[in-house]
């Protein structure tokens, strides 16, 4: 018999806080969904490369984007924004940052399993 189960972000089965940020996670079945606001004045190099411990993110992610708009540069150099309504596929070595005076919110179904966890 197949498992059927529904989760809220308004209940979250773990929070995460880091600099200018905040990751809420649900975690369904056998996957882990991530909702992350970040605030303007987040970048990934200064808020999580300490935490993370690697140059550049290396989680891969699938997110749907909700608000504001995020800037991307893959370690080759490819820089591009995403927006609301946008859905990106992130392959791992890139940093990110919230361009302007919106928040970010995305919706990540790939990489939030370690995102801003200490190793």
């Amino acid at each position: 018999m197949k498992h059927t189960e529904v989760k809220n972000f308004g209940k979250p089965d773990e929070v995460r806080e880091f600099p200018h940020g905040r990751l809420e996670v649900v975690k369904i079945g056998e996957a882990a969904v991530g909702r992350a606001t970040l605030q303007p004045g987040w970048r990934w190099s200064t808020a999580l490369k300490p935490t993370a411990k690697t140059e550049s993110c290396q989680a891969p992610h699938f997110q749907y984007h909700i608000s504001g708009v995020l800037r991307i540069r893959m370690d080759d150099g490819h820089e591009f924004d995403c927006r609301p309504g946008d859905v990106s596929m992130l392959a791992p070595g890139h940093d990110a940052w919230v361009v302007g005076n919106e928040p970010v919110v995305v919706v990540d179904f790939q990489g939030m399993a370690n995102f801003a966890k200490a190793k």
